[in-house]
């Protein structure tokens, strides 16, 4: 029998068998699949970065720790550098840099169901539901979809093109009243709009990279820029499915679902607690809020709370806070922002869900609620493993990085929770590491934010019926 040529029929063939292999792992593990696009997005940006075109000057590329974590940081939002963001990269290198913001600002799971339908050509079930849990406070439930959940994975499509239009949006506005505040400064015009549009696009993906040399601290007496920069954080913060609302039903609020309510509350609650704390902590330490004026130091602990929320921007020396301060930073920043944003931590509906479980229990009553409705008890298992996970990451972390740097516990657990909750702030400890050090850091960034949700989706999607039940004991707890 004579063998056929290889032709277009069977190149065809190849890549027919390329797309249903992809396609399979879209509808059977969507959250396997989003992992596989950021790891590669991650790994495609590392080569870039690595290249001597990407570095200013010297004419030779970056080494790989360096490269890598810049990537890492750069995809996952973070803002934790090891670099002079403002004097390391060439033009080139800004320009990937600029453009893995908004990619990583998108979200992994966003992103990976748009390459899903790119692939498949068609959004499977799964792949909406894994797009409605990043989108949706309410995860992924077991057994059949309702039809109330149907409607919703009906607007997912609706819900990517809003991700995609209110960022640009957003970061338009941000940047075109950024740039007299830039030009004040003494700038070109070129620069200033550069300049703006780089900080527009790293406030609202919480990223907290800075292009130029003093970084925010430049702009420390322009309480406009301040106040844009802090519009901006908050508005990547709060989550796409709070913006969506917000441009659907901003004029009647009690329409709006208990994840919003629940989002906006917490978010404003922590913000104003966090400012009046470090109000209080901070107002005497000569090196950070102690030598300015009653005015000054409110509003810079508003901008404080703001920025340990994931915005990762800072106008004073996060070494030259007190112990007490760089705590409550601690928490802030493990908490994070809104399900579905451009934030990280643990989320502020999943800190919600254990208060109102607490609440609950301390007043005996069978169920959570809120805002009128009832919580399903699944999202307190759910908010609970999501806690683990972090504070497993984060203790692994301390303890090697603590061991690796010989640094202060204080230091060393305040760099690697703002590298789990793609913060950026740092003491100075993540760009003094060692190489295996900076691997280990990029590891926590990594599995901070991608970790938290793929956890929980993959919780849900693993949910499954048992036709039987084992007789029931109650240990002892507490």
């Amino acid at each position: 029998m004579r063998a056929q040529p290889v032709g277009r029929g069977d190149q065809r063939s190849w890549l027919g068998r390329v797309r249903d292999a992809l396609d399979a792992l879209v509808r059977s593990s969507p959250a396997r699949f989003a992992i596989l696009v950021f790891s590669g997005l991650i790994l495609i940006t590392t080569l870039l970065l690595s290249l001597p075109i990407a570095r200013a000057g010297e004419g030779r590329g970056t080494p790989l720790h360096d490269a890598l974590f810049t990537a890492v940081s750069t995809i996952c939002v973070t803002g934790l550098t090891t670099v002079d963001m403002a004097t390391h990269w060439s033009p080139f290198g800004n320009a990937v840099i600029f453009l893995g913001m908004n990619i990583g600002g998108m979200g992994v799971l966003t992103l990976a169901s748009i390459l899903g339908l790119v692939i498949s050509r068609r959004l499977g079930l799964r792949a909406k539901l894994i797009a409605a849990s990043d989108t949706n406070p309410s995860r992924v439930h077991a057994g059949p979809v309702s039809e109330r959940q149907a409607v919703r994975l009906g607007e997912v499509g609706g819900l990517l093109a809003t991700v995609a239009v209110s960022t640009l949006s957003i970061e338009a506005v941000i940047m075109l009243g950024m740039i007299p505040s830039v030009l004040a400064q003494g700038y070109d015009l070129g620069t200033s709009m550069w300049y703006s549009a780089y900080y527009s696009v790293s406030a609202f993906t919480n990223t907290g990279f800075a292009p130029n040399p003093l970084g925010p601290v430049e702009f420390f007496d322009d309480y406009w820029f301040q106040s844009l920069m802090m519009l901006d954080v908050f508005l990547g913060s709060v989550g796409f499915p709070v913006i969506y609302a917000l441009l659907r039903t901003w004029r009647t609020p009690r329409r709006w679902s208990v994840h919003v309510k629940l989002t906006l509350t917490t978010t404003v609650v922590l913000w104003i607690a966090g400012a009046l704390t470090f109000l209080v902590l901070e107002y005497d330490n000569p090196d950070t809020y102690g030598r300015f004026g009653f005015g000054t130091t409110l509003y810079e602990a508003f901008f404080m709370s703001t920025m340990t929320r994931s915005g990762g921007f800072a106008t004073v020396d996060m070494a030259d806070l007190y112990g007490s301060s760089l705590l409550v930073a601690d928490m802030l920043m493990f908490v994070g922002g809104g399900s579905a944003s451009t934030a990280g931590g643990i989320k502020v509906t999943t800190l919600a869900v254990l208060f109102l479980a607490a609440y609950a229990e301390a007043r005996g009553a069978p169920a959570m609620e809120a805002f009128g409705r009832r919580i399903p008890r699944d999202m307190l298992r759910l908010s609970v493993s999501v806690v683990l996970w972090g504070a497993t990451i984060v203790a692994v972390s301390t303890v090697v990085i603590t061991q690796i740097s010989k640094q202060p516990l204080d230091f060393v657990l305040f760099d690697v929770i703002s590298g789990f909750a793609t913060c950026g702030l740092s003491t100075g400890l993540t760009a003094e590491l060692p190489p295996e050090g900076k691997y280990v850091m990029a590891a926590t960034m990594f599995m901070g934010r991608v970790g938290t949700v793929t956890l929980a989706a993959a919780l849900a999607a693993s949910q499954r019926r048992q036709l039987f039940k084992r007789p029931e004991e109650r240990p002892i707890v507490g």
